[in-house]
């Protein structure tokens, strides 16, 4: 009787701990490690997320859902906007291109999923564990292909407004939750094809990934840190566990993390928001948060109101006199903190990592030169005519020496059945030398 009470009082507690734990986690112990973000950093924050919101809208001149402030748009700069109706059932979410004069942006837009339609259920479930590996590591096969099929369809528009606006002009890609992994997959495509652009450089082409969806594997989502920005608010995303690190397959929020922390512990209500930024690898929003605000907490609307508080906070917070960081410094840090992530995940032995490189470091591209712009705007150039995303994209699958696409699968079992090859000879000779002594 004594040893049964004690193993019941042993489970209660170890299921009073459980959900303790559980009950008063919260988002914020996620990144409470990480630094603060700068102004110049979040200010393109809440900018995107107005562009992702002004799909929803029929007539950006006449809005029905506008944030608050409006959408500091200009309704005849919409090059073109693309609503369901237009789009083949399954290929893509309704999208958006804009160009932001203002802050010399080619903005294409992509709007989150829609509870009621199958058609983004069928981009969304559109996946198996990988198996085929793309750019050295593994990525949402629905996704991608939607990805594919929007840069087959407007990367001939992208490309010929850069040639038209000159090269100082950014090429930022914006999405959220189910566009999110659209819009990282695309700059991700982009990035590996940037003559198809005219020779755009690595530098100015930009994605935020806001609510993102888990798109990537780890060693891809810490490779493209410098160009994908991924946006949480509060904590609407997880990774169950640790050990899933090891996992080569198993897909991760991408690029760089800036979290926007609102509520605390045993506080009620919504605090003026603070906005942290870091390249994690370990604490990757590991843990399940249970809150009541999670719905809320995924919503763009949400996110564009608090980044835009936090920015706000931001600025009447800066200094009036000059800082003793400058701008070139903070440059510079981010690049060394994309470097060291580089570095750790290699350190960690993470599947497929790839080992820091100026291209990957943020290192000063080359503006495309006179003649780059020249052969994009003219004939007789490889980039002037119509690009095949769809053999583009091909290119950037691991194939094995005969030419075939490479099967994590397949070479997951004739690894293991080398091993096991491996291990039996050197059972075999040990028998052998143990016999003769």
């Amino acid at each position: 009787m004594s040893v049964s009470c004690g193993l019941e009082c042993v489970l209660c507690l170890g299921c009073s701990r459980w959900a303790w734990k559980r009950l008063t986690y919260v988002g914020a112990y996620d990144s409470e490690t990480w630094p603060p973000a700068a102004a110049e950093d979040v200010e393109p924050i809440p900018r995107a997320c107005r562009a992702v919101l002004a799909v929803y809208e029929e007539d950006l001149a006449n809005p029905r859902y506008a944030p608050t402030g409006g959408y500091r748009m200009d309704p005849s700069e919409v090059v073109k906007r693309v609503p369901y109706d237009q789009i083949p059932d399954g290929c893509c979410p309704p999208y958006l291109i804009y160009v932001d004069r203002q802050h010399k942006e080619v903005i294409l837009a992509v709007r989150g999923l829609n509870l009621i339609r199958e058609s983004d259920y069928k981009v969304l479930l559109d996946n198996r564990l990988g198996q085929q590996m793309f750019d050295g590591g593994f990525v949402h096969h629905g996704l991608l292909q939607a990805a594919t099929w929007l840069l087959n369809h407007e990367g001939d528009t992208l490309r010929d407004l850069l040639c038209k606006l000159g090269p100082e002009y950014k090429l930022v890609f914006a999405g959220h939750s189910l566009g999110s992994g659209i819009a990282a997959l695309m700059t991700i495509i982009v990035v590996n094809h940037r003559n198809e652009f005219g020779g755009i450089p690595r530098n100015q082409i930009r994605c935020y990934a806001i609510a993102p969806a888990r798109c990537m594997s780890l060693n891809l989502a810490v490779k493209y840190a410098d160009v994908i920005y991924s946006v949480i608010l509060q904590a609407n995303t997880f990774i169950p566990e640790k050990r899933k690190l090891r996992d080569p397959r198993r897909l991760y929020a991408p690029g760089r993390m800036y979290h926007i922390v609102e509520r605390k512990f045993c506080r009620c209500g919504r605090y003026p928001p603070v906005v942290r930024t870091a390249i994690p690898i370990q604490g990757r929003f590991e843990h399940i948060v249970l809150s009541c605000s999670a719905t809320s907490d995924h919503g763009i609307i949400w996110i564009e109101r608090e980044a835009q508080k936090a920015l706000d906070l931001l600025k009447d917070t800066e200094p009036k006199t000059p800082p003793t960081q400058q701008k070139m410094d903070r440059k510079q840090s981010l690049e060394q903190e994309h470097k060291a992530a580089l570095e750790k995940v290699v350190s960690l032995n993470i599947p497929h990592a790839v080992a820091a490189t100026e291209e990957f470091i943020g290192a000063p591209s080359t503006a495309p030169s006179e003649g780059q712009q020249v052969a994009t705007s003219g004939g007789g150039s490889k980039s002037s005519g119509r690009a095949n995303w769809d053999q583009l994209v091909e290119k950037l699958f691991t194939k094995t020496e005969s030419g075939n696409l490479y099967d994590f699968l397949v070479g997951h079992a004739n690894n293991t059945m080398r091993t096991k090859s491996f291990r039996a000879v050197i059972g075999q000779t040990m028998a052998r030398k143990i016999n003769r002594t």
